[in-house]
Formats: structure tokens, sequence, C-alpha cells
């Protein structure tokens, strides 16, 4: 499983075979079963972790312990409550897995010593934090303020991993809207001609 991280890094270019080689050490594989928790809310951010294989929701309660999905991870991407890890302070989110997943996670000691002795990693750490910001950039333009059935087309056609991938109730809450509205937006698109 190590090789889709090797293979992602190499093909990132940002950093050379023998720096690859010298990091893949730092990277400790973890195998959460579905239901279980890489970080939870409220305890240390002790790790970052990319997911070799599996599906996790990132996902914050609010004060009646209701999940508020805020994005979905899947293979070949990176996971963490970044800031809270960065200062090494209590996650606002939990980060759970969806599906049986296998993560390789770098402790927080190894991130320094590795950004230490490997400066390139730098520009590795930079373009995932762009691509975090992309992610809730797109998130931001195309699930606030629309309907319920402008938000189930957008994932159609864009994310349609989503509606393979994710649970009824977990895709309505990253939308914003209950199952409900989510059940009658798929039956709107869903009817013959509705597209």
């Amino acid at each position: 499983m190590n090789d889709v991280l090797e293979h992602y890094l190499a093909s990132d270019g940002k950093l050379s075979i023998e720096e690859i080689s010298f990091s893949m050490p730092f990277f400790k594989p973890i195998h959460l079963k579905k239901g279980d928790f890489f970080v939870r809310e409220d305890e240390p951010c002790r790790y970052i972790g990319f997911i070799a294989k599996g599906a996790v929701k990132g996902y914050a309660n609010d004060n009646v312990g209701k999940e508020n999905i805020t994005c979905f991870k899947f293979e070949k991407e990176f996971i963490t409550s970044f800031a809270e890890f960065v200062a090494q302070g209590k996650s606002k989110r939990s980060f759970r897995a969806m599906e049986d997943s296998v993560i390789y996670r770098i402790s927080f000691p190894d991130y320094q010593l590795l950004l230490d002795r490997v400066t390139a990693w730098t520009a590795v750490v930079k373009s995932v934090m762009e691509q975090e910001y992309n992610q809730k950039e797109c998130y931001m333009l195309n699930y606030n303020n629309r309907s319920a059935v402008d938000k189930y087309r957008h994932v159609l056609l864009y994310e349609p991993m989503l509606v393979h991938r994710t649970a009824t109730q977990d895709l309505a809450s990253y939308l914003g809207i209950t199952q409900r509205s989510l059940t009658r937006a798929k039956g709107q698109i869903h009817r013959p001609n509705a597209l």
C-alpha cells in the first residue's frame, strides 16, 4: 500500500527519488475500520494522514451533537485539522472513516524533522494547503445559497463519487440540507426529462 503514497509523491514532481525514499519511513500505516476516528474533535491533533485506501468524513458537532460535515476525503488525499496540527492544539473537527481505510500518518515531531531534513517538503505542504483552500472555495461557491436541487445537480456533475460513496444523511449534511430535501431533489432530477 505504501506504493500509493510513493507514486503520489513522485507524480507531484516536488521531491526527488532519494527524498521520497528518505521520507517514506516517517509515514506509518494504520488500518481504520468503518466508524473509527483518525482525529477527534476537542482532542490534540497529533497527525497528518495520507489516505492510501478508503474514505473519511470531516465534521464538527453542533451544541446538540448533530454532525455538520465539512468535507469528504478519499484516496490520494491528505487529512488533518491543519491549523490545529501546526499549532499542536485541539482539533475543531473530527475525521472518521466512512469505509475500511488504510492511512499513512506522520506525527508532528516527525513532520518537523522531515521539513528540516528535506526542504522540498515545504513545496509539498504548500501544494496540499492550496488544494485544501481550493476545495473550501469551491464548496462556498457551489453549495451556499443554492436550492437543494441545484446543490444535488452540482454534485452529480462535478463530484459524482459523493453520490456513490457517502451515506444519504452524510451527503445531506455536507450540502446543508435535510435528508428529506435531498430525497426530493433526487426525485426531481432523476425524473425522465428532468435534466
